[in-house]
């Protein structure tokens, strides 16, 4: 077409608006733009694969067009779930949401550009969407609604500026939102019924993907929790110096694809000394806020928002099969380090290196440990070093909330199930990425048999492991079981009473089931942790 042509098509239009751009620009434009790039690379990759084509940015925003009105929405789901998983876990600063508009109509390409009602209109429906959320008109809701697994909600009658025809306007309530809006149905539910517990399906889905897409996201959105927020006044009170914040080991290796050995260390470190009676430990969504954090008063930054006296820094460099794992402890108030150690060896020894670092960390906390405590403490979950590299690739990639993340993730695990068949994490890692595939990627029923299957065969290999009764737990809760659900929950407690993440589905769980009171107290538990 050259470059004075004129080219009129129906043409779907997609129209992106980033929330709160303006006002983080004025607080914050370092951070502002560095979040507009990183939107930007995201729908870019996006787009493509839905047939989109970019047609410009305005400021903050994208216009796309795309050939058909399922390929629109299919694509702005797609948006809306990539970033929802992206802003798991992040601080709430850092979150990124859009509101999304599509229309379907006449539309005029000149000179590069894009003209015409279809245009207008999809720029006057976007701000409707809400944060998070996604608007289309009648005709393109007529288009997409038998083609489309989405419910539709009709927007109360509103004059678009501009626009002289009436329209009726959709949102799409998009799967975690749906279930979002049906736990407060559940809710409403067991206000009326005198049973005590409700057998509605629909409370569950709902917990499911709430633990998914909200955990990290509402204890990130808690002010006074966020490592970007300032540190709040001092109470005066001491820290007890038994209580230790795991800070993500940094990855030093050549290739940034070590990064699993890293973070998977941090994670194990936080989970091992979690079950040291007498000793607390902040969860792993607290620690990891503070990932790449370098401030000079870092260590001061730490202590006053988690409210421990001691933190736990290191390192982990891989040079071909080589391994340096570099650990120190550091007293909160005055800097000083406490400990500190280096081990060189083989990746093989990755978990003697880790048990090494934690006993370590409880002799110069001067913990008290019983018998059952001490077994914990130098119990290895499997004598095969490869297994257990397998293992924590699979929980990296499961962290990473995509369809391909989740995908490979099973593969690891089950490499290394292959190489050592009693080993129970791997099972429990199965169970957990299943929950999180259900209604995404394969029916909910059928992840459902699977995540209850392996986390019994977790809880067969190892009755004691609490990350196994929570996986059951929550299979329990996706087959609708329960009472069996919350017998779950109780013993994954009581195996290890600092399990942050139990605290919290059980809060959602029973809050769902009317219980509001016991949901807050087990929700300040898990700030608590």
């Amino acid at each position: 077409m050259s470059a004075g042509s004129e080219q009129r098509k129906l043409a779907a239009i997609m129209f992106t608006d980033m929330v709160g751009y303006s006002a983080l620009s004025q607080r914050d434009d370092k951070l502002a733009l560095e979040l507009l790039e990183e939107h930007r690379e995201l729908l870019r990759e996006i787009f493509p694969r839905f047939n989109g084509t970019e047609i410009k940015t305005i400021g903050d925003a994208f216009l796309v067009e795309f050939n058909s009105a399922l390929e629109a929405a299919q694509c702005a789901i797609e948006i809306q779930r990539t970033l929802a998983k992206r802003n798991h876990d992040v601080t709430a600063d850092r979150r990124i949401e859009l509101k999304i508009g599509i229309h379907i109509g006449d539309v005029v390409h000149r000179e590069g550009d894009v003209y015409g009602d279809g245009v207008n209109i999809a720029s006057r429906i976007e701000p409707l969407a809400g944060a998070g959320g996604v608007c289309v008109s009648m005709d393109v809701e007529r288009q997409i609604r038998n083609a489309l697994e989405a419910r539709f909600e009709k927007l109360a009658p509103t004059e678009l500026k501009n626009i002289s025809v009436p329209m009726d306007l959709f949102r799409i309530v998009l799967p975690w939102e749906q279930r979002t809006s049906d736990i407060r149905d559940q809710r409403s539910e067991v206000r009326k019924s005198s049973v005590a517990l409700p057998d509605s399906k629909l409370l569950w889905v709902a917990v499911l993907v709430l633990v998914a897409l909200g955990i990290g996201w509402w204890w990130t959105t808690q002010p006074r929790r966020s490592p970007t927020s300032p540190a709040p006044p001092s109470t005066g009170h001491s820290v007890d110096q038994k209580s230790i914040a795991v800070l993500p080991f940094v990855n030093m290796s050549a290739d940034k694809n070590d990064e699993y050995l890293s973070d998977g260390m941090t994670e194990e470190l936080i989970n091992v000394l979690s079950k040291m009676p007498g000793l607390r430990v902040p969860g792993r969504t607290s620690c990891f806020a503070f990932k790449g954090k370098n401030e000079e008063d870092i260590f001061h930054k730490v202590g006053d928002q988690l409210h421990v006296g001691t933190v736990l820094e290191g390192s982990v460099r891989k040079a071909g099969e080589k391994l340096r794992v570099t650990a120190q402890l550091i007293n909160v108030s005055d800097g000083y380090h406490l400990w500190s150690k280096d081990y060189d060896g083989d990746v093989k020894d990755i978990l003697n290196f880790q048990s090494n670092v934690a006993e370590q960390v409880v002799q110069a906390l001067r913990v008290q440990l019983g018998t059952e405590a001490a077994r914990a403490l130098s119990k290895k979950p499997t004598e095969n070093p490869e297994a257990h590299r397998l293992y924590l690739l699979g929980r990296y990639e499961f962290g990473k909330y995509s369809e391909a993340g989740w995908t490979s993730s099973i593969r690891y695990y089950e490499q290394a199930l292959k190489l050592d068949p009693n080993y129970a994490l791997a099972y429990c890692g199965l169970a957990d990425t299943y929950a999180y595939m259900g209604g995404v990627m394969m029916p909910s029923k059928e992840a459902v048999l699977k995540e209850k299957e392996f986390a019994q065969k977790a809880i067969q290999l190892d009755p004691e492991l609490p990350e196994a009764h929570l996986s059951l737990a929550c299979a329990f809760g996706g087959a609708f079981d329960w009472r069996n659900a919350q017998i779950e929950f109780d013993r994954a407690i009581e195996l290890n009473p600092n399990l942050a993440w139990a605290y919290e589905i059980y809060a959602w769980f029973v809050g769902g089931l009317g219980r509001l009171d016991e949901a807050i107290a087990k929700d300040k538990k898990a700030i608590e942790l």
